[in-house]
């Protein structure tokens, strides 16, 4: 007689890589969230046309987004090349 019940699929255990990147990316965002709570003062920024006062905060996360996009077209425009 066929077995009725359903099969169990079982999840494939995470390998020391998987179980590595998820330590690091844990540990990364304790310490970016305690980076966030110690820089929320303000500080003075001078722009091209004038001076501002933004919490440092919003500058790191600014620089960072500002990096992440060069950094993206850069490599888009490498992988565009290496295309042809």
């Amino acid at each position: 007689m066929a077995d009725l019940e359903p099969d169990h699929e079982r999840k494939p255990k995470r390998t020391g890589r998987e179980e590595s990147r998820l330590a690091v990316v844990i540990v990364l965002t304790i310490l970016g969230t305690v980076f966030a709570v110690e820089n929320l003062d303000r500080t003075e920024v001078h722009y091209v046309f004038g001076t501002g006062h933004p919490r440092m905060i919003f500058v790191i996360v600014l620089s960072i987004a500002i990096g992440v996009g060069i950094g993206w077209f850069a490599n888009k425009r490498r992988a565009g090349r290496t295309k042809d």
